[in-house]
């Protein structure tokens, strides 16, 4: 069996990809790259080994990407600097002899200054040009939206029984972090996957009115959609107190659902996985108790 290295396998998507992992092959093929060994102590104690190494960091990467066939690259989270990172670390898989990089990339509709995600999306195209200029076998992972974040968009509708986001009447084609950790794992273990791009998402589209309708099932209340402009949107959450660089990324995130930029629906998920992916009815339910 070949040797796999995760990286950001303390966040949320790269732990779901380890833990997948884990069902299907020994620890001893498992490698993942962390800052803080501290905080992987559990999958040390599972039998996985710990690689310190940083982004930031080329040196520490090719000597923890040495002996590794395949790279779970998971993108940086720290946005203003993600370009040189990632950089660093195609670099130095090139360097280190990886075989084959999975890298976890983004759906879009847009690839111009005119997205409403530019700034998220700036990395995401750098890097995947990076990967197919450097010879390495890559898979590219373009992951949907996220049913984890609708929660946070939404905060405590069931409260409120008000969905308020400048979504309009876009649709997105979401899937969970959990999926997405399952399809990765799936491509890291399977075969036929180099030079390609996956779409991974629902099957299934869904607008905020959808969702609205879901909870109002789930909780047996009314809960109600309301899409102000992104002005108006901006201005209330100024109001009621919250942090500027929240409402900045809610209200960019929303726009680019209103413009269709999460909205591709595809089977590809389904397949990875070998089953149906979550639906949001599925998810809701789990997220808000009922």
């Amino acid at each position: 069996m070949s040797h796999i290295l995760v990286t950001g396998a303390t966040g949320g998507l790269g732990r779901a990809v380890v833990d997948n992992l884990l069902k299907t092959v020994s620890p001893g093929t498992i490698s993942v790259l962390v800052r803080d060994p501290a905080k992987a102590a559990d999958l040390q104690a599972q039998g996985v080994a710990l690689k310190q190494g940083d982004y930031n960091d080329y040196a520490s990467l090719v000597a923890a990407f040495a002996g590794v066939e395949k790279l779970f690259l998971v993108s940086s989270n720290d946005i203003p600097n993600r370009v040189p990172q990632h950089t660093n670390a195609v670099r130095a898989a090139k360097e280190a002899g990886v075989q084959h990089v999975v890298y976890t990339s983004f759906q879009r509709k847009t690839e111009d200054a005119s997205s409403p995600l530019a700034v998220i999306a700036e990395a995401h195209l750098a890097t995947e040009k990076l990967l197919k200029a450097s010879g390495l076998p890559y898979t590219i992972l373009k992951n949907s939206l996220y049913l984890d974040v609708l929660p946070l968009f939404m905060g405590p509708v069931l409260e409120t029984g008000t969905i308020y986001l400048p979504a309009g009447e876009g649709k997105m084609s979401c899937a969970s972090r959990a999926d997405m950790g399952a399809a990765g794992a799936a491509v890291l273990t399977g075969t036929g996957h180099e030079n390609q791009t996956y779409e991974l998402s629902n099957d299934t589209s869904y607008s905020f009115h959808d969702i609205a309708n879901i909870l109002s099932d789930l909780s047996g209340k009314s809960i109600h959609y309301v899409s102000p402009t992104a002005a108006e949107f901006s201005a209330a959450l100024t109001a009621a107190g919250v942090p500027a660089e929240a409402i900045q990324m809610t209200a960019s995130f929303c726009v680019a659902i209103e413009r269709g930029e999460f909205d591709f629906p595809a089977t590809t998920l389904a397949q990875l996985l070998g089953h149906q992916p979550e639906s949001a009815a599925a998810f809701l339910k789990a997220a808000y108790g009922r």
